[in-house]
């Protein structure tokens, strides 16, 4: 009896979306917590996905938030799971009761509620800077990223990086192709991404020059959405990608950046991973 290939792909389709839906109903079987009660009060509860194998996750947005919470000196505590925020993303928060997703509209939300400001003495002209990159590797690289690790480097996820099974891990791939496509960058080939990629890295690289981080002597909110997408490249792409070898060899400023946004406020960082293994990962 012959079995079209697309019946074996809405079969396959239709076996990881309900292993999701079992995952995620396991998950909500939670009794609703109450702040003040389960959890303390004026404590973030970040929700994001479990620790990364090389650095604390493979997600450059809970890098993101996660650093942006130790800069702003905010008390937190993890929550680690494949449940979704209200937007349908992770990471999400809870704060006083409050739920809200998305990495922009968190740190804009605790920004105003936890009054903390890490714009000050910032000029408009820096301001307009900051957010231009931050959109650059929320909003470009990320994308760039995801089809290097998930569409052309897919076979080489396994293992190492992720121990997802190979029907999962092409259930992904087939995904961010779609998604990619859609958003645009997804019909470049290849060798067209690998250039993108690489032309970012530099335009990042030549920015900072010889500054410590981005907007000058002092860590600022742009730097957390920075290093959390560069860390996707510098530790959780395929070393056969070629931008990771190009940031590794020929930008050792970005690399020493890295080094010292670990160092400041990564001080666990070893202890955030899965694999523990920092110092082959860098190499």
């Amino acid at each position: 009896m012959l079995i079209s290939m697309e019946l074996i792909t809405a079969v396959l389709s239709g076996s990881v979306i309900a292993a999701f839906i079992l995952i995620y109903k396991r998950q909500k079987q939670t009794p609703d917590r109450q702040c003040g009660r389960d959890y303390p009060a004026d404590t973030v509860i970040l929700h994001q996905f479990p620790r990364g194998p090389f650095a604390p996750s493979m997600s450059p947005f809970c890098i993101k938030i996660e650093t942006f919470l130790r800069m702003a000196e905010i008390p937190y505590q993890n929550v680690h799971s494949y449940t979704m925020g209200p937007k349908g993303k992770s990471p999400w928060i809870e704060y006083n009761g409050e739920t809200l997703g998305d990495s922009e509209m968190i740190t804009s939300y605790l920004v105003e509620k936890c009054g903390v400001n890490l714009s000050t003495g910032l000029t408009e002209e820096q301001r307009a800077i900051g957010r231009a990159f931050q959109t650059l590797v929320d909003e470009r690289m990320y994308w760039l990223v995801l089809l290097e690790r998930w569409v052309f480097h897919k076979s080489e996820m396994s293992g190492t990086l992720t121990k997802l099974p190979a029907i999962l891990i092409w259930h992904i791939s087939r995904k961010t192709k779609n998604m990619a496509y859609a958003q645009g960058l997804g019909r470049h080939t290849q060798s067209e991404i690998e250039t993108l990629l690489e032309k970012d890295l530099k335009a990042l690289s030549d920015y900072l020059g010889d500054n410590k981080y981005f907007l000058g002597e002092q860590p600022r909110e742009v730097d957390c959405a920075v290093f959390g997408q560069l860390c996707q490249v510098r530790y959780h792409v395929p070393n056969s990608v070629k931008a990771r070898t190009y940031l590794q060899e020929s930008l050792p400023n970005l690399t020493a950046y890295m080094d010292r946004m670990i160092v400041k406020y990564w001080p666990d960082w070893e202890e955030c991973m899965t694999n523990g293994f920092a110092k082959e990962a860098t190499k």
